[in-house]
């Protein structure tokens, strides 16, 4: 999609039909039934792998398609809208298979993308910790300098699908051998390497993907899992968050799609003193609502993927946390509003919207939170003084 062209590219079109019909085929109703049954949604997964869907975005010679953000993002926006948004595609292929492709080594690259665009591997993302929140500056995973290798230590919390993850990638940071100061520095971290453990996060969320505390404690590595070079640490880790927002925005794009699509069946087909309910302004109006901020939404996504995939990270910074925001509020009014004109029916179990009430809300927290983009928007799109 280019700066003045509002309509997508025909392949990618032809993309979301593909992937359309493929999570049609598996839908909400397997979504959640795996989700409380404490089950994985590996045969959507796979199934989307072998298709090619997953690495749509990881360069051609590591197996995948070539192709941008952009067409990842569509990847997961219509999974989501057919009832099945898988989570990991956020991590797995979007910052992990960016950040790779992007900073990694030859070595790191033979041995990671191809299994990350079939799917037959998956890497999560680590920055998150206990006492720094959103603050990557406070970051206190470290690693040292151990002959040949590293040893980190640290915490870190809220990290998704690591009982899912053949590795993790982890944000730590390392002392800057000419200024004696902590930087980022990026590390895989292959999953059972020895000193690393980690604990299942009680979550009331219903999904399949399962939240992790982690604990790293002198887990030794070799001198090859550091990620790119020294000094790029700090671009290299905001190359990630931006695919980031992106893919959450989708992720949030689609499940309102779904419960927009859900809402709007209903108030066709449901009656009352012989005539549809969605003839009544009541609910007409909120839907027509949802249906305007939805789209919005939808074009700033396409508009921080378009500006990202042309190489212009800081523009790209601005839109895709403004697509992120948007997406975010759309996603839980469309679930809101579609339990609402269900009644009674919009948290019985057949109707599969309940199990989105407290995924939606997701959204407005991870991966960044509401207010840190407001900060955000402040400080460089108004330019406003710092709040912190």
């Amino acid at each position: 999609m280019n700066a003045m062209n509002f309509i997508e590219p025909e392949e990618r079109i032809a993309l979301r039909k593909a992937v359309a019909e493929l999570g049609a085929k598996y839908g909400h109703e397997y979504y959640a039934r795996k989700a409380r049954a404490d089950e994985k949604t590996h045969e959507l997964w796979d199934e989307a792998g072998r298709l090619g869907y997953l690495g749509v975005n990881v360069p051609e010679e590591y197996g995948g398609g070539g192709a941008g953000i952009a067409d990842l993002a569509a990847v997961l926006e219509e999974l989501a809208a057919a009832g099945s948004p898988l989570l990991l595609m956020v991590v797995s292929p979007a910052i992990c298979g960016t950040v790779i492709s992007r900073f990694g080594t030859e070595e790191q690259k033979k041995q990671w993308l191809p299994g990350i665009a079939d799917g037959t591997k998956r890497m999560v993302f680590a920055i998150t910790e206990p006492d720094a929140g959103s603050n990557s500056h406070k970051i206190t995973t470290t690693a040292k300098r151990d002959g040949g290798g590293w040893v980190l230590n640290g915490r870190k919390v809220y990290i998704s699908g690591v009982d899912e993850a053949d590795a993790v990638l982890v944000v730590g940071r390392m002392e800057d051998s000419k200024t004696g100061r902590l930087k980022p520095a990026l590390f895989i971290l292959p999953a059972n390497t020895e000193g690393f453990e980690y604990t299942k996060i009680p979550m009331d969320i219903v999904a399949p993907e399962n939240q992790f505390s982690l604990f790293l404690d002198d887990v030794h590595l070799p001198a090859e899992a550091l990620v790119g070079e020294e000094d790029a640490a700090i671009a290299q880790l905001f190359a990630g968050l931006n695919p980031e927002r992106i893919m959450g925005a989708s992720f949030s794009l689609g499940i309102a799609r779904y419960a927009l699509s859900k809402a709007v069946g209903y108030a066709n087909q449901r009656q009352v003193w012989g005539t549809p309910i969605g003839a009544h302004q009541g609910l007409a109006h909120p839907l027509a609502e949802i249906k305007i901020e939805l789209e919005l939404a939808k074009l700033m996504t396409q508009k921080a993927a378009s500006l990202y995939d042309s190489g212009d990270d800081f523009g790209a910074g601005e839109s895709a946390n403004m697509a992120k925001y948007a997406a975010a509020e759309v996603a839980i009014r469309a679930t809101d509003q579609a339990v609402q004109t269900h009644g009674g029916n919009g948290l019985a179990t057949e109707y599969g919207l309940g199990t989105l009430v407290t995924a939606v809300r997701l959204g407005r927290i991870a991966p960044v939170s509401r207010e840190m983009v407001l900060n955000f928007v402040g400080q460089h799109s108004l330019g406003l003084p710092k709040s912190y």
